[in-house]
């Protein structure tokens, strides 16, 4: 099994998601030991945010006259790619930062929408190359997002699932630790709520990557 390993939390230490997806990784191991794991920590090596000579690598922009910087950034554009491609299972740690994702996760996602690879155009709309893909989101917020008066203001999963469809995936499971900013206790108790999902999430995710 392959698995794509993706951290874009820039709290280090103290970060949630990162044990959280840590602790994924390790069950799938543990599970399959043939499992070959790629990791991308994205906050402490970043992929730098699209402009048009970037983008020109995978995409008509206008742009044609490249430095050599830029063409470095062209063959990341298709490692990043490739290495989203090859794996049959994502493990992304996607902290909530302003109601989205980081800046760094966008980035990397803007990098990895390429026509003619990840989706396509037809006559009759887009439509997604990715679908034998399964993702696990470990989703932190500092409030509670999931349901309640601040659900609309949720623009972290729904995004999320909305890209991922739009890549052909339909397979994704959050594990969600909410009340990050509320205090210790309830901090822990919403650690604690998303450890006790992974045995089902690794599960579901690992027997059907098979």
């Amino acid at each position: 099994m392959k698995v794509l390993h993706i951290d874009s939390s820039i709290m280090g230490s103290d970060s949630i998601t990162r044990d959280l997806t840590a602790a994924i990784v390790a069950r799938i191991q543990a599970s399959h030991p043939d499992t070959h794991v790629q990791h991308r920590d994205l906050a402490n090596d970043e992929v730098r945010h699209l402009s048009g000579s970037i983008a020109a690598g995978f995409r008509q922009t206008g742009v044609s006259d490249f430095p050599a910087a830029t063409l470095l950034e062209h063959q990341l554009s298709e490692v990043l790619v490739t290495e989203f491609l090859a794996s049959e299972v994502l493990v992304i740690g996607a902290p909530m930062y302003n109601f989205s994702v980081p800046t760094q996760l966008k980035a990397w996602l803007d990098r990895i929408a390429q026509v003619g690879r990840t989706f396509k155009y037809t006559e009759y709309g887009p439509v997604g190359l990715s679908g034998d893909k399964r993702i696990i989101v470990v989703s932190a917020r500092g409030g509670f997002y999931a349901e309640g008066p601040l659900q609309d203001m949720d623009f972290q999963e729904s995004y999320l699932k909305t890209f991922f469809g739009f890549l052909g995936i339909t397979d994704i499971e959050f594990v969600r630790a909410e009340g990050a900013s509320k205090g210790e206790p309830i901090r822990n108790k919403g650690v604690a709520i998303a450890r006790n999902a992974i045995p089902a999430a690794v599960a579901h995710l690992s027997v059907a990557a098979l």
